[in-house]
């Protein structure tokens, strides 16, 4: 029977209404000036929404009222959170340039370094240089108060991608979220993790960042998926690692050095999960000597599974561009914007990696 030994607060996204629908995602390298058109493999699709209201959020409807925008004469701003390190922010980032420049729309960005007050002020600027409505990638899912004020103050509208901002309200404080369905993914890790472990062993858990719901949901669906089919699978060691390599790295060195038994890992981004390869790596382990099952779908991810060092990938797709803006212009149009918006995500194994590694990023 599943086991956990620490248990950590659970989250979860509702959502109602399935809709499918498939849009053009872009990318480019993250040296080169121009973009790259994704493979129609590699574009986002939309999987589901929750209206905020019967026809959404529009311009006449968002916080009392809000000007009407023609978005190719004016400027929209961009704050991203994090710096453009890992593959996930680079294509989201690269993503949100690619769809302005293809729309031809004035494009001012920030990048707040992962520094929450820096975001603020990030996005506090855009507004003061003139932008008129905002995309913002949160860092955290709470404490982004004083920009959203100014923005309302301003009646500036904000699209939010990725992170959710959980006690805020949809067509108030921001248009509407986009973002993937973060329990599922933890569901799906589980599963992913069950089968490639025979469902036995003692597992380690590679926690996100404190403080965002991405974080919450990963752990409360994979957990709740273990127990859901009475897993063999116990979980003997939780611990944060910040969603990054370096910190997957030595968290992952902590845990199997107090825990040499584990024997499989759930990582809740690549990023870590690259970390515990270099950690299993340096303690002598050899490929699959320990499962690992992870989230995002970056190149060096799956590259990973052809190598034989992870089990599966979960997919999080972070080509919001597209989206993102189709949000804007349906707000200004008046056909309106979803509260939420739950994008598909695929996901790589051992027996579709090599195929599928053009699709990762």
């Amino acid at each position: 029977m599943y086991r956990s030994r620490r248990f950590g607060s659970t989250g979860g996204v509702a959502v109602a209404a399935l809709l499918l629908l498939s849009v053009t995602a872009c990318t480019k390298s993250a040296d080169s000036g121009a973009p790259q058109q994704a493979g129609s493999a590699a574009q986002q699709q939309v999987q589901a929404t929750a209206s905020a209201g019967e026809s959404g959020c529009t311009a006449e409807r968002y916080n009392g009222g809000v000007p009407k925008q023609d978005l190719g004469t004016i400027t929209v701003g961009f704050a991203q959170s994090e710096k453009e390190a890992n593959p996930f922010r680079i294509t989201e980032t690269e993503s949100i340039k690619a769809e302005a420049a293809k729309r031809g729309i004035n494009l001012i960005t920030t990048n707040a370094q992962s520094d929450l007050n820096k975001e603020i002020a990030d996005i506090q600027s855009m507004i003061a240089q003139g932008a008129k409505a905002l995309i913002i990638s949160p860092l955290n899912s709470e404490g982004l108060d004083p920009a959203l004020k100014a923005a309302q103050d301003a009646k500036v509208p904000i699209m939010t991608i990725d992170r959710l901002l959980t006690s805020k309200t949809p067509c108030v404080d921001y248009i509407g979220w986009i973002g993937s369905d973060f329990v599922e993914q933890g569901k799906r890790a589980a599963d992913a993790l069950m089968q490639a472990t025979g469902d036995r062993g003692e597992a380690a858990i590679l926690l996100g960042a404190s403080g965002v719901n991405v974080t919450v949901d990963r752990t409360k669906g994979f957990k709740d998926q273990l127990a859901a089919k009475n897993s063999g699978l116990e979980v003997v060691a939780e611990q944060t690692a910040d969603f990054t390599r370096e910190k997957g790295r030595t968290v992952t060195e902590q845990l199997i050095s107090a825990n040499p038994g584990i024997t499989a890992i759930y990582a809740e981004n690549d990023e870590m999960a690259l970390g515990a390869v270099a950690a299993l790596r340096a303690a002598g382990k050899g490929p699959g000597d320990v499962k690992i099952v992870t989230i995002d779908g970056t190149k060096g991810a799956v590259q990973g599974i052809v190598d034989g060092w992870i089990s599966g990938v979960i997919e999080s797709n972070p080509r919001f561009g597209p989206l993102a803006f189709q949000a804007l212009e349906d707000f200004y149009s008046g056909k309106g914007v979803a509260a939420k918006t739950i994008i598909s995500d695929k996901e790589y194994t051992t027996v579709n990696a090599s195929a599928e590694l053009g699709n990762a990023y």
